[in-house]
């Protein structure tokens, strides 16, 4: 089971305050990403150990009482496992949702981080033009994120949303575009999504009706 808290178009919307303890997200899953309080910093959540990636670009481990505005976890148990090369593609199960898990050497990584908000909140869209942009090359570390289809456009991510941790977990960050040489994948697939949304008056003011598509590809790349 896939368990999230929020939807991605509130994100974008600029709902940052944060809304549940990384305590209470542990319960609900090992594996994940996200972000905290104030959009500070990249979530990532891999074999129990949850970590926050700043704009120094280091990874910082998480204490459980630091909240989360938007976040996807789930307990990973892998339904398939294969190895890739350099031309490979992560195999696509259009309609369902999976946990993508990659371990691998990689020549080329880009990764960023965004800084902590202020009230007013500006938009995801405009709060990414101060963003830190971390580049890695020649490294091993582990990708973390999943896939979800395009159907759940405005709740998630349509498509791949990952985010990358060093081989010695202490570096990282939201993956923006990556060369790799070699790793073993792991596909976690569910059909069973739970969605918690945030009780704010952010959350019930926020126009979610409207079409996102464009801020979302700007925040992506």
């Amino acid at each position: 089971m896939l368990y999230q808290v929020s939807t991605i178009d509130a994100l974008l919307l600029g709902v940052y305050d944060g809304v549940l303890p990384v305590s209470d997200l542990k319960t609900h899953g090992d594996f994940g990403i996200g972000t905290f309080d104030g959009l500070e910093g990249e979530m990532l959540a891999l074999d129990g150990n949850y970590y926050q990636i700043k704009t120094d670009g280091i990874a910082y481990p998480v204490s459980g009482e630091i909240t989360t505005p938007f976040a996807t976890v789930t307990y990973f148990e892998a339904d398939e496992t294969f190895r890739l090369e350099k031309s490979a593609n992560l195999s696509e199960l259009e309609n369902l949702f999976y946990a993508v898990k990659v371990d691998g050497n990689f020549s080329y990584v880009k990764a960023r981080s965004v800084p902590r908000q202020e009230k007013p909140y500006l938009q995801l869209a405009d709060a990414v033009s101060s963003q830190s942009v971390f580049e890695f090359e020649n490294v091993s570390g582990t990708l973390v994120g999943f896939r979800t289809p395009e159907y759940v456009k405005g709740v998630n991510v349509p498509g791949y949303h990952l985010h990358f941790i060093t081989e010695n977990r202490s570096a990282g960050g939201h993956v923006l575009d990556l060369e790799m040489e070699k790793g073993d994948a792991a596909l976690d697939i569910t059909s069973i999504f739970l969605m918690e949304l945030p009780a704010s008056g952010d959350f019930y003011n926020a126009e979610l009706g409207q079409n996102l598509q464009e801020d979302l590809e700007k925040v992506e790349k």
